[in-house]
């Protein structure tokens, strides 16, 4: 009888479908150095391609679903219906590249062990998490330094 919490998805009667631990088999057979090459190519453009995609969801992808709700407001003369088509657009862009780059990062794991790597976990947090920084640093200079505050002692219409 399996009785090991870390064994049974934390349940003592029994494991839900689809929470058993992933278990790697062996390193596959390595193939030509061409392959391998080719392989850690591909590895790369993937891991590229989920950079790009947690970029666009610190800047672009906002930005895209304020103009749609800004649209939806000209166009319906609703605030309301505007606010929520661009919380509609939010809600179905960012989730859906989340589920791309999910994707992409299972597909990276296979391409790096097929290049011969001992690859058992994804990229996907530590991207995340470096692009919420990058992005943060970068906003926050741009709003200080770029944009600025001001200043109350000089007007910015030139008069006293």
């Amino acid at each position: 009888m399996r009785s090991d919490p870390s064994d049974n998805g934390g349940l003592f009667v029994g494991r839900r479908p689809g929470t058993a631990p992933v278990r790697f088999r062996r390193l596959p057979q390595r193939g030509s150095e061409l392959r391998q090459r080719a392989d850690g190519s591909l590895a790369g453009l993937l891991l590229a391609a989920i950079t790009a995609l947690c970029l666009l969801c610190w800047g672009p992808i906002p930005i895209a679903c304020l103009w749609l709700g800004s649209q939806a407001e000209y166009l319906t003369g609703s605030v309301s219906l505007g606010i929520l088509v661009s919380f509609i657009g939010l809600f179905a862009m960012l989730f859906g590249a989340l589920a791309l780059m999910r994707r992409l990062d299972h597909a990276w794991i296979l391409v790096r062990r097929a290049a011969g790597h001992d690859q058992r976990t994804g990229a996907l947090g530590r991207i995340f998490g470096i692009t919420a920084v990058v992005c943060a640093l970068l906003f926050t200079f741009w709003f200080v330094v770029i944009h600025g505050p001001g200043t109350s002692l000089v007007s910015r219409n030139g008069g006293s």
